[in-house]
């Protein structure tokens, strides 16, 4: 039995320690999942930006094609004039804008891949979040309740229940001596009435049969030739 105390002692000390030494699991679970609350945001804006970037992309590569062409135009207006090296100048212009569309066009491609896996990772990060919400309720109302059901059965083991229960305990012995003792006291009381009837009876007897007494020594005094009557045997 004392090994068994000595175990408790040492895993309620444990214990002890743990709870003491443990950071707050609620604050713990409430700064992960606003960490992740911060990372999701972050990631928006990275995915809004690479968007904004694509859509800018995808207007230069829209206006260098559209340049491209002009210079084309340029290029047949300078050569149904007559004037070639015009026409050449031009064709170069729209060579280069051709180009630089073409380079614009496979960054587009490019960023698109982007976009998608950030977009994917920001659903992917959403809905971590959304279990980890759900984890944390989980796990804070388990840390709660084992908490509570430590505390409490700290409580019952301490020395402060132990004298609370004892003075219970006191309390009840020492009603159950009073109850006794009244019970006692209305005994007696009632034993004692009964002796004073009973002895109040028995005094009526004895001068009952005092008188009958002197009635017959009387009449023997005026009758002396009447002797006393036999006693009967006992």
């Amino acid at each position: 039995m004392e090994i068994i105390k000595r175990i408790l002692r040492v895993i309620r000390a444990n214990l002890n320690s743990l709870m003491g030494s443990a950071e707050d699991p609620e604050k713990i679970l409430e700064q992960a999942v606003m960490e992740m609350q911060e990372n999701l945001v972050r990631l928006r804006q990275g995915v809004a930006q690479a968007i904004a970037t694509q859509k800018r992309t995808e207007r230069q590569a829209a206006a260098a094609g559209s340049t491209a062409e002009e210079w084309y135009r340029r290029a047949q207006l300078a050569l149904q004039q007559g004037n070639e090296p015009l026409a050449r100048e031009a064709l170069t212009k729209r060579q280069a804008y051709k180009e630089t569309a073409t380079a614009l066009s496979n960054q587009i491609g490019e960023q698109n891949d982007v976009v998608a896996r950030l977009k994917k990772d920001m659903r992917s990060l959403e809905l971590k979040i959304s279990e980890a919400k759900t984890k944390k309720d989980m796990y804070i109302a388990r840390a709660r309740s084992a908490e509570a059901s430590y505390r409490l059965q700290e409580m019952l083991d301490g020395s402060s229940a132990t004298s609370s229960l004892g003075a219970f305990e006191r309390m009840e012995e020492k009603v159950f001596q009073i109850e006794a003792q009244s019970e006692a006291i209305a005994t007696l009381g009632s034993d004692d009435l009964q002796k004073q009837f009973d002895s109040l009876e028995s005094a009526g007897d004895i001068d009952n049969e005092l008188a009958a007494m002197k009635v017959q020594v009387l009449n023997e005094g005026q009758n002396p030739q009447q002797q006393l009557p036999k006693a009967q045997d006992s």
